[in-house]
């Protein structure tokens, strides 16, 4: 049996993707190590802007700026996904916040959430894959009871 091809996304098909949605997950280096955490998110350049209150995320991202982030989908016939690895950076200055707040990235959790991160992408990839009839991964075991251990 071979494999189902897929194929890699350029950038622009990368960045086309990331525009067409507003939530992602974000993958950061914590106290106990990888963390990985939903998020909103919008686009600014070549970058990802999120907002995010007091917490593991921010605290994480100023001990270690290196993140990764991840957007995916399915559809009928295919599926995709696309990772952006950069550097995260909380945006102070004035004038960048003001910039950043008309970008209107709101949080989907209620609270206080006033800290603005950019994400600045040094590294986007993507790929696209056809969706596989489930029925392909049926074996033996796939009718086996699913009892509980004793």
């Amino acid at each position: 049996m071979s494999a189902e091809p897929s194929w890699t996304l350029d950038a622009k098909d990368c960045w086309e993707l990331l525009r067409s949605t507003s939530v992602g997950r974000l993958a950061v280096i914590g106290v106990e190590g990888p963390e990985i955490f939903p998020v909103n998110f919008t686009i600014e350049h070549s970058a990802l802007v999120i907002r995010t209150g007091d917490g593991t995320k921010i605290d994480a991202i100023r001990n270690h700026p290196r993140v990764a982030f991840e957007i995916d989908g399915v559809g009928d016939e295919t599926a995709f996904s696309v990772v952006v690895k950069g550097d995260a950076k909380e945006i102070n200055a004035p004038d960048e916040l003001r910039d950043t707040v008309s970008l209107g990235v709101s949080p989907l959790q209620p609270g206080t959430k006033n800290h603005f991160v950019r994400i600045l992408a040094e590294e986007v990839t993507g790929r696209r894959f056809p969706v596989t009839d489930p029925s392909t991964w049926r074996s033996a075991l796939s009718d086996a009871s699913r009892a509980p251990h004793e």
